[in-house]
Order: C-alpha cells, then structure tokens, then sequence
C-alpha cells in the first residue's frame, strides 16, 4: 500500500457521510466522492507535506460541492417535460414592446454612414473596437467616439419614432 493509499482511504467513509450531509442524495454523494478522490489522486503532488490530508480531502470535497450548487442554479429547477405547464416553458421578450425591428432598421438607415458602420461592426458583427478602427482606417479613440455618438442617436431616434435629425449646422 502506497502512501497515498494509507492516507485517503481512512477517510473515504466520512467524506461519503459529509457529501451526503451536504447533497442529501447518495447518488450525487458518491459521484462527488468519486470526484473528490479523482482531483486528490490527480493532484497528489500539490498537497503541502505538512498539512493535515484529511482536512485537505474535505477542502476539495465542499468546494466541489459548491460549484455544483453554483451551476445549479444557474441551470434551474430539472423536471419532466410531461408534467411542466407548456405556459411555463416560454419567456415572454424582455425588450421594450414598442420597439419594432422595422423602426430600428429605419433609424439606423437614417445614421450618418460613419455611425451608421462602427455601430454595424461593433455591435453586430461583434468586432473588437480595434479590429473595427483597423477596418475602418481610423484611430482607436474615433470608433469609440462615433460608437457613443452612433448609439445616442439611435436611442434618440428610437425614442422619438422619428429619423434622426443631424445636429449639425453648415456654416459659410
């Protein structure tokens, strides 16, 4: 028997009774045993020689624990499709109910072509500012300043339901 051996499987059952405490069912009790042991086996190297190894099982047995809350709740409530009201099952939009996919495309048709570009590769081609100036041929701190101008006008426009107005004058 290694040393290993000697020093996990002395605490194998009290961490069976703690992830079952923990969990309250045996089943992903002893899948999160199973885990615990797998992650101290794996990274047997990285326990510290003069801490206690039970204490160190118990460590990674809770934290295990709580990220599999974590992604539980993240995830919701699991239950058979055949008894979950169909209402249930659908999100109403969280958007605004007034806004109208026509009434965006209109605003934005109405956009300067230089807002009207930044905020199309930004925000929906997904492009980083840099990658956007790059492909625009401007500075950094322009795509940035025409992205805020671009968006400001769009809400005001989408606001008001009419064309955006170009705030700009022409001075001879």
């Amino acid at each position: 028997m290694t040393d290993m051996e000697q020093l996990i499987e002395p605490v194998i059952p009290g961490l069976r009774r703690y992830a079952n405490a923990l969990v309250r069912d045996p089943a992903e009790a002893d899948d999160l045993v199973q885990d615990c042991l797998e992650r101290a086996v794996a990274r047997w190297g990285q326990r510290r020689a003069d801490n206690d190894t039970r204490s160190w099982l118990y460590a990674i047995l809770h934290n295990l624990a709580v990220n599999r809350w974590r992604k539980l709740s993240r995830r919701g409530v699991m239950a058979p499709i055949d008894t979950v009201d169909p209402r249930s099952l659908s999100v109403a939009p969280a958007q605004e109910h007034g806004l109208d996919r026509a009434d965006v495309l209109r605003a934005l048709d109405s956009l300067p072509d230089e807002y009207r570009s930044v905020i199309l590769l930004v925000t929906v081609e997904g492009l980083p500012y840099a990658e956007a100036a790059r492909v625009l041929g401007v500075p950094l701190g322009t795509v940035m300043s025409r992205l805020s101008r671009g968006r400001a006008r769009l809400a005001a426009a989408l606001a008001e339901g009419a064309p955006v107005k170009s705030h700009l004058r022409r001075v001879k």
